[in-house]
């Protein structure tokens, strides 16, 4: 069972995020003051982009869509550069004083000859629809994990929040961004160094995080759609953890842990509220439940899919079913399950450095390899 600490914790969660909802849902936000969208809340700590490589990985903040608050982090691990080309470590303090003396200094520029390829990590993070960012504390600790341990390089998405920004905002943000890698990857369409030098399109693996598993599922449905029209790009696995799923038909899971840990029943169908528009709602919507009739494209189509779920985690039979669904068709879906787990015990902050969140960050790695590995991949679009 979960600790004390995490009960405790759970039930003020729940509290002040349940009273956000409700006051969203009663008193909307003036959406003709948030044009552009927002991706992160000011009561959520953020941590600043260091392009430095410090403990191994550089990160910058980009900005895709100037007409939008959409914008991506980029994880950059100091393995692609090649061993003659790594700085020096330096102390943070070294850093900063670097950082004021050169206030132009845009950290670690590629020279043209250290430009080892790395896969790309396209990451959606998790908070219901409503909440978290790209730049968390929490989600920058998990992405800088992920791109040390699979050698590649994370591109997470800041996608524009509900309500200011209801369906299908988050989800076009996701194909943007897949766009917008396609183009890095040219030395004459690419402006953004870090990837023209280092990105392998070729060898792109979508992880999605709590909802940002639905918005990695839309992604790669479209990906199936548009085939070569994303060339380079091509999308070799994906990754849903404790993916954001729902249906009208309750499952056990649903019935017996309805008032579960974090995010419980209650507090989702909030959410959805939120970022659903209202003549749109629906548990059956093709955002919240992937086994919608007549949804497409087929499942036999969808790239290697290793779901993640959690004991105590109300929508885990959801993603249960949709990974048998998927291993129904001869679609490679293996399915990580848990024990003593809680919806985002990997992602987290408090539980960062548990056991378990440790141990799925490897088993992650370790299944993706075979598809990110070079001349390992047969899988592609």
């Amino acid at each position: 069972m979960p600790s004390i600490t995490v009960k405790l914790y759970s039930v003020f969660f729940k509290m002040r995020l349940k009273n956000r909802l409700q006051g969203w849902i009663q008193t909307p936000p003036d959406e003709s003051s948030n044009q552009e969208g927002v991706r992160t809340r000011p009561e959520e700590p953020v941590s600043a982009s260091n392009p430095y490589f410090t403990d191994g990985i550089a990160t910058k903040d980009i900005r895709v869509d100037p007409s939008t608050a959409l914008s991506v982090r980029i994880f950059l691990p100091e393995s692609a550069l090649l061993p003659s080309e790594r700085p020096q470590p330096k102390s943070k303090a070294e850093e900063s004083s670097l950082k004021s003396e050169n206030n132009g200094d845009q950290g670690y520029t590629p020279s043209g000859q250290n430009c080892r390829k790395l896969p790309i990590m396209l990451q959606f993070h998790g908070g219901g629809w409503v909440s978290g960012s790209n730049d968390s504390v929490a989600n920058d600790s998990f992405c800088q994990r992920i791109a040390k341990l699979c050698d590649a390089i994370v591109v997470a998405v800041g996608y524009r929040l509900a309500p200011e920004s209801k369906y299908p905002a988050a989800f076009e943000d996701g194909l943007k961004v897949l766009n917008w890698l396609g183009k890095q990857s040219n030395n004459s369409t690419g402006d953004e160094p870090w990837l023209v030098a280092h990105a392998d399109p070729s060898r792109c693996v979508l992880l999605g995080v709590s909802c940002g598993a639905n918005i990695a599922d839309y992604v790669a449905r479209r990906t199936v759609e548009l085939g070569k029209e994303l060339d380079p790009v091509k999308v070799v696995a994906q990754i849903l953890m404790y993916p954001f799923f729902l249906a009208n038909e309750p499952t056990q899971s649903e019935i017996r842990l309805a008032n579960t840990y974090f995010y419980d029943k209650a507090i989702c169908l909030l959410a959805w509220q939120l970022f659903l528009p209202k003549d749109e709602f629906s548990l059956e919507h093709p955002a919240a439940n992937p086994l919608t009739p007549n949804r497409g494209p087929p499942l036999k189509l969808m790239p290697p899919t290793l779901t993640v779920v959690a004991e105590h985690d109300w929508m885990r039979d959801q993603g249960v079913a949709y990974s048998e669904e998927l291993r129904k068709v001869n679609v490679p879906a293996p399915l990580l399950d848990y024990k003593d787990t809680v919806h985002e015990f990997a992602t987290l902050e408090m539980l960062l450095k548990t056991p378990q969140a440790e141990a799925c960050a490897e088993d992650i790695c370790i299944w993706v390899k075979k598809y990110i590995s070079l001349g390992c991949h047969e899988f592609s679009y």
